[in-house]
């Protein structure tokens, strides 16, 4: 009985070795299958019979490698996007400028058209001006260069200092001819017989009375007649009595403004 039990123990252990061994080189080989197949997906080169045999699980390899290229193809993207919008944004900024520019240009062009315009009108006028001047300076020469016409007398009786018909007659043959003319002055001076201040008033008296008719009948500016009495004057023989006589200057003033 004894040697029967011992004869199947030493059977069971004979046939338990090789299971033994056989399941020990298993655990070996799977161990050594996962840590390749770690270091192959670890690595950064895989063989080309990985590839084949993992064809699945070689797109995380790609996506890792691929990315950052993808990062910078974006990077990239961006930069040339912003140097075109900065391209264009220069170029309009240029455009804007030489718009302004020539905006300016023909602005300046028209000044200095207008200034040359406006200096040619002040030639004309300084031209003008100097025409004028010249013509103001001969009849400045000539006011004082006046020429006496026949000299008109007229007589009144002692005690007389109103006008007579003949007078008046003499008066109209002198101022008629004046109207509407310049450059001239009526010189009226009035003579009384005797001496002293009454001679002076009465010589006063009668050349005003001379005066007032020019004035009111032939509307001749007061400023051009200039009055004198000369009643205690000597005077010759045959020009004595009471008399005013009335002298007609006239210059070239006339003429040459009418020139």
């Amino acid at each position: 009985m004894k040697n029967r039990i011992f004869t199947t123990l030493l059977l069971s252990t004979v046939l338990a070795l090789p299971l033994f061994a056989q399941q020990t080189n298993s655990n070996s080989s799977a161990q050594s299958a996962d840590r390749d197949h770690t270091d192959f997906w670890d690595g950064d080169e895989p063989g080309l019979a990985w590839l084949v045999l993992h064809p699945f699980a070689s797109k995380g390899y790609v996506q890792r490698h691929v990315q950052p290229i993808q990062d910078q193809v974006k990077e990239l993207d961006e930069l040339t996007a912003s140097n075109s919008k900065m391209i264009r944004d220069v170029d309009a900024r240029a455009q804007q400028g030489i718009q302004l520019a020539s905006t300016k240009t023909n602005l300046a062009d028209e000044h200095t058209l207008e200034a040359a315009n406006k200096a040619q009108m002040a030639q004309q006028r300084a031209t003008a001006v100097d025409t004028r001047l010249s013509a103001v300076e001969t009849m400045v020469g000539n006011i004082d260069q006046y020429k006496s016409a026949p000299q008109t007398e007229i007589r009144f009786r002692p005690g007389q200092t109103g006008l007579s018909k003949q007078a008046k007659d003499a008066l109209d043959e002198i101022a008629t001819p004046l109207k509407g003319q310049h450059g001239y002055v009526i010189e009226v001076k009035g003579f009384s017989s005797g001496q002293g201040q009454a001679a002076i008033a009465n010589s006063r008296k009668i050349a005003d009375s001379v005066v007032r008719y020019l004035v009111s009948n032939h509307e001749i500016p007061a400023y051009r007649i200039y009055v004198i009495g000369m009643g205690n004057a000597r005077v010759a023989k045959r020009t004595s009595g009471t008399r005013v006589e009335i002298s007609l200057l006239k210059n070239g003033l006339e003429q040459t403004a009418k020139q």
